[in-house]
């Protein structure tokens, strides 16, 4: 078994998801009492939620890829960054290290194409939305057409991600907003949809939506314990 190296508490509510997930994915491929070979780096997020709106995307590299040396260095096989956002910064990660990155995007556009889709609504953090390096990879890199919701709509998502989902609150007001969100990209042609933030599966499961969803944190932690167990 190859050993991941996991970049997370960004933030820790997710990170515990990919945590379980990878852990029991393993014990029910191998059986008995198998577990994943884990090593973990799990940061103080705070200071990195205030460099990320504060546009210090290069000091962000600087601090994800010495994380990434140092799991490299403790005998991590590769690196999974356990968060859809900080993937802006992934090219600069690899060119860090000599071991693979597993890309999120690249995982979850593995399973949107599986399913024949080719157009599909993106939610996640502003960051994610608005910025080119996810839904440009998903355009140039696999063929997949991306649509995000509208201006106001990406605020209000982004602000119940930091002030609501990574604190761990779950409302059903805002589950009824994002699900009001999702019917809204669904009428603008969205085939599915990509919970393109790691918190937003803690709030939005499969059974509130008829589109077929895209949850990045069960898809991102499945593919690496593929990863894991190859070879």
């Amino acid at each position: 078994m190859k050993k991941i190296g996991l970049i997370g508490g960004m933030s820790w509510e997710s990170t515990a998801e990919y945590y379980r997930i990878m852990n029991q994915e393993v014990k029910r491929r191998l059986g008995g009492s198998h577990s994943a070979e884990i090593i973990m780096y799990s940061v103080d997020f705070e200071p990195i939620h205030r460099l990320q709106f504060s546009g210090q995307w290069d000091k962000l590299a600087e601090m994800l890829s010495d994380i990434a040396r140092k799991l490299e260095g403790a005998g991590a096989d590769f690196i999974v960054i356990a968060t859809n956002t900080m993937h802006k910064v992934a090219p600069q990660i690899e060119k860090s290290i000599s071991i693979p990155l597993l890309h999120i995007a690249d995982a979850t556009a593995e399973k949107i194409k599986e399913k024949g889709l080719s157009r599909v609504g993106l939610l996640g953090t502003k960051f994610t939305m608005e910025m080119d390096f996810y839904r440009k990879r998903l355009l140039e890199k696999h063929g997949i057409e991306v649509i995000v919701p509208e201006k106001e709509e990406r605020s209000y998502i982004n602000d119940a991600i930091y002030n609501e989902l990574v604190l761990g609150i779950i409302r059903e007001e805002t589950r009824n907003n994002f699900k009001r969100i999702i019917k809204g990209l669904a009428e603008k042609g969205a085939q599915g949809i990509i919970l393109g933030c790691t918190e937003i599966p803690l709030l939005i499961k499969q059974k509130d939506v008829e589109l077929p969803i895209f949850d990045t944190t069960e898809i991102h932690a499945g593919k690496a314990v593929d990863l894991a167990l190859t070879g």
